[in-house]
């Protein structure tokens, strides 16, 4: 659905407590591609250009954030702890509680589970261009983090390695996949997983739910990758 200018400030005033000053910034990031608009400058016009630009600045203040958190840490807990808060689930979830679901324009039939994070991540780079780096900043910790989240339980949280796993694909420049199959029956609930490393199997891992399998498969790969 389209919304007015009014409604937009609404939105943010009482969310974000911010004040609007360019609008239609905040309308396009709130356009998924499922949903383009036909401009006759820009073509299809959606918040993809927007995303990438709130991903790179997210993931910049939440850096920033925690290296003055933890000023004792070491750079391998705080890239995990990174990842933790701005991975796909956590943004989609932070979204939905943030009302943002709801102001997305887009074709439900079409528009994929990452939808409210990559709207997310669009209203991040919207703020930064509307109101620049110290203010988007004060936003998402201060209105997103610190009041969503209980950053003590997600630091103390155990780091599973699947995510490690990915962190250290992510960092080397590889691409990690993961590829789960019933190893037996459907009664017996055995499910096996293997991890591709650049598409060449690695390893596998065994467990009575896809989750188990996977992290037997990755604390295998990770093994292997780390001793590289």
């Amino acid at each position: 659905m389209e919304h007015t200018d009014k409604e937009i400030r609404a939105f943010f005033r009482n969310v974000f407590g911010l004040r609007v000053k360019n609008t239609e910034l905040y309308k396009v990031a709130l356009i998924h591609r499922s949903s383009s608009d036909n401009n006759v400058v820009c073509g299809k016009l959606n918040n993809e250009r927007l995303e990438y630009l709130g991903d790179a600045v997210l993931s910049a203040v939440t850096a920033d954030f925690l290296f003055h958190k933890y000023p004792l840490e070491t750079e391998g807990v705080l890239t995990r702890m990174r990842s933790k808060l701005v991975n796909r689930n956590m943004l989609n979830n932070l979204a939905r509680k943030l009302g943002l679901h709801d102001m997305i324009k887009m074709d439900p039939h079409n528009a994929g589970n990452s939808v409210d994070g990559n709207a997310f991540e669009a209203v991040v780079g919207a703020i930064y261009l509307d109101h620049g780096y110290k203010k988007t900043y004060d936003i998402i910790i201060n209105r997103v983090f610190l009041t969503h989240l209980d950053m003590d339980t997600v630091y103390e949280e155990d780091d599973d390695y699947k995510s490690r796993l990915l962190i250290w694909a992510q960092k080397h420049k590889h691409k990690v996949q993961f590829e789960n199959a019933i190893a037996k029956d459907e009664r017996d609930r055995l499910y096996r997983s293997v991890v591709k490393l650049d598409g060449d199997e690695i390893s596998e891992g065994l467990g009575f739910s896809v989750k188990k399998s996977e992290q037997a498969a990755a604390e295998k790969a990770l093994a292997l990758c780390e001793n590289k």
